[in-house]
């Protein structure tokens, strides 16, 4: 059984304490209400309300021209559906890169206007003070490394990273700067399994995977892609639990069906 399942509120000692006990941690994307809703009621720990909104919900290609107002707007809707699971919200593009004291109003502002109750943010030792200002500040920070999505015309595409030696260790390197700035989790995207396995090993802090393999304390997947809702892409590191979009495509056939030959509204779906 879940620590949520158990109706308990997830905060982030609850986080740390799974690690200590060996429980593995779920994670999912949630973008709006009934989608939250749905998760909590399950027993989902922790709720990311994911930058990747932009190319599953909002349609662009890459996550880069999500704004502040959207992630605000969708972490709101989140919140509401969230009765024990924490919310944690994406920091989007250059809302956090310019300066330390931008970082930490925008950061904060998922907490104060949004109901997050932690934020999350990519890279390593460049945003180490941000991600100590933000602790202090008493703003949860969960840290992100490995393959990060708002870098990723810096990569040259979606790879997996830290495959050499000297990528290995500064992905050690910076998951240690980050823990030892606050953060009370990591993500570790797209990075080979032994890897993670180390850097789970070593740090005090969960690590959360994608595609990152089994040795990480828990995991997190898009829940468009694991639900089979998005279809322009799948990550080799996808599991699809369900094809919903050929059940939303049935549903929609047979309701068009029903219109057109007057068999919907019956009697039954009518005011008498």
């Amino acid at each position: 059984m879940s620590t949520q399942s158990k109706g308990k509120k997830i905060t982030t000692s609850v986080i740390r304490g799974m690690k200590k006990k060996g429980e593995k941690i779920t994670m999912l994307t949630a973008y709006d209400y009934a989608m939250a809703s749905l998760l909590d009621e399950v027993g989902v720990e922790m709720l990311l309300v994911g930058d990747s909104l932009g190319m599953v919900v909002l349609g662009y290609e890459s996550t880069l021209p999500v704004t502040m107002n959207d992630m605000l707007h969708h972490t709101r809707a989140v919140s509401r559906g969230a009765n024990n699971a924490m919310v944690v919200a994406d920091l989007p593009f250059l809302s956090y890169q310019c300066s330390v004291e931008e970082a930490v109003r925008n950061a904060g502002r998922f907490l104060q206007e949004a109901g997050a109750h932690a934020v999350k943010l990519e890279g390593g030792r460049e945003i180490a003070e941000s991600v100590k200002r933000m602790t202090v500040s008493g703003i949860p920070v969960v840290g992100h490394l490995g393959l990060t999505p708002q870098s990723v015309q810096q990569f040259g595409g979606f790879k997996v990273q830290g495959k050499g030696d000297a990528a290995a260790q500064r992905i050690m390197e910076d998951a240690k700067i980050i823990e030892e700035a606050g953060a009370f989790s990591v993500v570790l995207e797209c990075v080979p399994a032994p890897l993670a396995q180390r850097i789970t090993d070593d740090l005090a802090i969960p690590t959360i995977g994608i595609g990152a393999g089994a040795g990480c304390d828990g995991q997190v997947l898009v829940v468009n892609d694991m639900l089979g809702i998005y279809e322009r892409f799948t990550p080799k590191f996808v599991k699809k639990y369900a094809n919903l979009s050929d059940n939303i495509r049935g549903a929609v056939k047979q309701y068009i069906e029903e219109v057109k030959n007057g068999t919907f509204p019956d009697q039954d779906h009518s005011f008498l």
